[in-house]
């Protein structure tokens, strides 16, 4: 079952639980933190945005997790087959950030000695501007990005969670949008803007989270060889996904549902996952049927006992074929994506 939502509405009822579970392809629910009614610790924000082409990618995040927030970047070059991250965390922020309720308007920002960065949204553009003073062996990363040709459709799901009534994931994806600007690394300059290849996608979350999950997500931005834009969101893996996934195809940012897609990761000897080896994606219905050739993995794993974050983000190249609902093959030939695998006791 795709459950379309299609009536604005508040995403939570007067006792915090979810008014209607499914997804739309708009903004459809008007979200309030106040409404919450579960405990703060469990309350995860998140704005986080991946800008690149086929040559590299950056990627920004500023996350209001309750007891504590996040302010990252990631600068990944695809050619060298290289990548950096660097992170701050700051303690107890319980929405102190001020992550603003609307995917659509206003501005995140953190701001201190080391570290600017700020996003701001209105109906025209989406600015992403981040100083980050030592961002790997004294050299800074600036970035000033302007994000427009907004796509008319966008993955827009409210996911619930099984046994809470108050857990609750609300999530809008937007892919397709045109990046111009640039990423500077000490005294390396990347240009956005020139090629239709340069676009970015927004990972916008607001939700009370239950302690323990896995998920799965995989993005494509691309540009098929007729010149029509063509990208994915792809997820799974955590919550109720009776009344909807949220996997959505976009052609020239119109929206293509699709059902049930599992992530086949190779194992290694001894059972582990063998991220750097080619995965599986395919979707239950046969619509969707690719390979993917990693390029690298951006690992990351903090463990302090009763909280942890195992994330395994793998950069690589997509081939093989999408089938849109009107009956088309798209075929799919090394465009550049990533797709992940996250664990979480939080």
């Amino acid at each position: 079952m795709q459950h379309l939502i299609t009536k604005r509405q508040d995403l939570l009822d007067e006792k915090g639980r979810l008014n209607e579970a499914g997804y739309s392809t708009r903004e459809i629910f008007d979200y309030e933190r106040t409404m919450i009614k579960a405990s703060g610790f469990r309350i995860k924000e998140w704005d986080y945005y991946y800008i690149g082409n086929e040559r590299f990618g950056a990627a920004l995040t500023i996350a209001d997790n309750s007891y504590m927030g996040m302010i990252s970047a990631s600068v990944i070059d695809f050619e060298k087959a290289t990548e950096h991250t660097s992170s701050k965390i700051v303690p107890f922020t319980f929405g102190k950030f001020a992550l603003p309720p609307s995917a659509d308007a206003g501005e995140t920002s953190y701001q201190s000695k080391k570290i600017e960065m700020t996003f701001r949204t209105d109906e025209k553009q989406r600015h992403i501007r981040c100083h980050y003073h030592d961002f790997i062996e004294k050299r800074p990363l600036i970035i000033d990005v302007k994000l427009t040709e907004f796509p008319a459709d966008r993955m827009c799901i409210a996911t619930p969670f099984p046994r809470d009534s108050k857990a609750f994931y609300y999530n809008q994806k937007i892919n397709l949008m045109h990046a111009k600007g640039y990423v500077q690394l000490g005294d390396t300059a990347y240009e956005l803007g020139p090629s239709p290849l340069d676009m970015g996608l927004l990972d916008w979350g607001r939700g009370v989270w239950t302690y323990k999950n896995t998920w799965y997500w995989s993005s494509l931005n691309t540009v098929l060889a007729d010149g029509r834009k063509f990208g994915f969101n792809l997820g799974y893996g955590f919550g109720d996904t009776t009344a909807a996934t949220e996997n959505m195809m976009f052609v020239d940012g119109v929206a293509d549902k699709l059902d049930d897609v599992k992530f086949y990761i190779p194992k290694d000897d001894q059972g582990g996952y063998d991220y750097t080896s080619t995965w599986s994606v395919r979707s239950a219905d046969g619509r969707l049927d690719l390979t993917f050739r990693p390029i690298l993995n951006r690992k990351s794993d903090t463990n302090l006992g009763l909280l942890r974050s195992d994330q395994n983000q793998v950069f690589g190249k997509f081939y093989g074929v999408a089938i849109l609902k009107s009956g088309e093959k798209v075929a799919i030939d090394g465009a550049v994506g990533f797709a992940e695998r996250v664990f979480n006791k939080w």
